[in-house]
């Protein structure tokens, strides 16, 4: 039956029979045919079907979460069972929300070291993105925020407090050069992400609470873009901490503390909640545990 459960995994996911089918390495005919061996074997109807994929019905719905559980469960038993035979390996799929990308390499690192037939893959995604594809089984693992979030069926491992530094060109900072005010904020051409990104959401309502209402003139997904717009000295932006303190900035731009009041989030690892773990997010947040620097706010 767990073949039939991952066509019903991989329908959430792909929300098409033929995408599906060639996630599971089947034709859509044989997907299609086991699907309803499924229905018959439970005696309901589990897809709401037509030339195309419409949806789970209710009861669909609930054998939705069961076949993820249980598929779930036998993904972690065939890695673990491997270990046994071989030692720790395989692919562990992270999934990090762009602010937190500078702190990836620290984590998995010393891990990749100690665990040299493991392969990684990173990825840059939203917040709401990770936790769709924690749900889903398309990354092992997720780094993202823990405190602004509705995070549920995760487990969470607090790393570290995401704070932000007004970058802009130092003949429009204060005169002391050390921090700035809200109020300050966003008197020069003003750069920010795109407010589906969870970073923008927060500043916009920290901003407000301040009584200042930002209006960048532009607006991008990548820190990336925002980090290469500030260093031209035209344009300013509000960065996470991590990535200023890893950029190498031009002498010319200057990074300030943002004051009354300071922004700091909780950024954390998320990991299915589910027992057991799989044995490489199981090592992975064994590891993560023990690294030196506990959350605490300054």
């Amino acid at each position: 039956m767990i073949d039939k459960l991952e066509y019903v995994v991989a329908l959430a996911r792909e929300k098409h029979f033929g995408r599906a089918a060639d996630l599971c390495g089947v034709t859509q005919p044989t997907l299609s045919a086991g699907l309803k061996q499924l229905e018959d074997t439970l005696g309901i109807l589990i897809v709401q079907r037509s030339s195309r994929f419409l949806g789970f019905t209710p009861e669909g719905e609930r054998v939705l979460a069961w076949a993820r559980r249980m598929v779930g469960d036998a993904q972690a038993m065939r890695q673990e069972i491997k270990a046994l035979k071989h030692g720790l390996s395989g692919h562990l799929r992270i999934a990090a929300i762009p602010s937190a990308l500078p702190i990836v390499a620290g984590l998995i690192t010393g891990f990749a070291q100690r665990h040299p037939a493991v392969r990684f893959s990173v990825m840059s995604r939203t917040s709401d993105d990770i936790l769709r594809k924690l749900e889903n089984f398309e990354i092992d693992a997720g780094v993202t925020y823990i405190d602004n979030e509705s995070l549920t069926h995760v487990r969470k491992l607090p790393l570290y407090y995401e704070r932000y530094r007004y970058v802009t060109a130092r003949i429009s900072a204060p005169p002391r050069d050390d921090t700035i005010a809200w109020r300050s904020v966003g008197e020069r051409p003003l750069c920010l992400l795109t407010r589906d990104m969870q970073n923008r959401r927060i500043i916009d309502k920290v901003s407000q609470a301040a009584g200042v209402t930002l209006s960048p003139r532009l607006e991008t997904d990548s820190m990336i873009v925002l980090l290469s717009h500030v260093k031209t000295g035209f344009w300013s932006s509000i960065l996470p901490a991590a990535l200023v303190d890893l950029s190498v900035l031009p002498a010319d731009i200057v990074a300030l503390p943002i004051v009354g009041p300071e922004l700091a989030n909780l950024i954390g690892l998320v990991v299915p909640d589910r027992n057991p773990m799989t044995t490489l997010v199981q090592a992975l947040f064994a590891e993560t545990t023990q690294r030196p620097g506990a959350a605490e706010p300054a």
